[in-house]
């Protein structure tokens, strides 16, 4: 009876001693993060910013082609060049390969201009430029349209003590703005500051839960203007 104990021990002390040999599983190595680089910011080169173009190839009386160019950037496999009508707010984007790019534009017009470099699945936005298209006969120009700073479209904004701030931004290829006459309403935009020289109005009066349109007209010394155009906002 011993011996058969015996054996029944030893036997289960070498099943154990088999299972602690067995060996350990190797762990499991995630594959290494391939980090995508971010694509460069591109600097701008021509149209020169707030300058007025008559280096294109005039194609009509209406028209001529300027070549659009910005340096390279760095992590980049293409771009986009965004163009916007500042008169109809219409933009256009044209994808190119190099680092510069011609494009048929309108005479006599105001345009600004920006450049996204792009990789397979990242993107950099450059700085906007402003630039006028030289036209036929133009001696002056006027002002670019005001930049809105704020509220923009559709935001909801928070009245201090009954008022808020409008706040844009002017330019002009001349240098020669006078004053900014800012319109405000709740159906249509009516005159409510003549002649502003500053690019805000601090104190404009406002009724909470109402839906406000502005606009900013920029005037120059020649009598020039130009309209910022509608924008919506509302007031908590």
């Amino acid at each position: 009876m011993k011996k058969q104990l015996a054996s029944i021990f030893i036997a289960t002390l070498l099943i154990a001693c088999g299972k602690g040999n067995e060996g350990t599983p190797e762990p499991v190595v995630p594959p290494p993060v391939v980090v995508t680089p971010v694509p460069g910011k591109s600097s701008l080169s021509f149209p020169a910013q707030n300058d007025v173009c008559t280096s294109g190839t005039v194609v009509s009386e209406t028209e001529s082609k300027i070549v659009f160019k910005w340096a390279v950037a760095e992590n980049t496999t293409s771009y986009e060049l965004t163009l916007k009508n500042l008169l109809t707010n219409e933009s256009v984007t044209k994808v190119a390969t190099a680092v510069e790019l011609e494009v048929t534009l309108a005479r006599n017009t105001p345009y600004s201009w920006f450049i996204t470099s792009k990789s397979n699945t990242e993107s950099t936005k450059s700085d906007v430029w402003k630039f006028y298209n030289a036209g036929p006969g133009a001696i002056t120009y006027a002002p670019f349209p005001a930049e809105i700073i704020s509220p923009v479209m559709a935001e909801t904004v928070t009245a201090t003590s009954g008022k808020v701030r409008l706040e844009w931004r002017g330019s002009d290829v001349e240098g020669d703005i006078v004053g900014y006459d800012v319109y405000v309403g709740t159906t249509s935009p009516v005159l409510v500051k003549a002649n502003e020289t500053n690019s805000f109005l601090a104190d404009l009066s406002v009724v909470p839960g109402t839906a406000y349109v502005w606009k900013v007209v920029t005037k120059d010394s020649k009598g020039n203007k130009s309209d910022s155009g509608v924008y919506q906002f509302t007031v908590k």
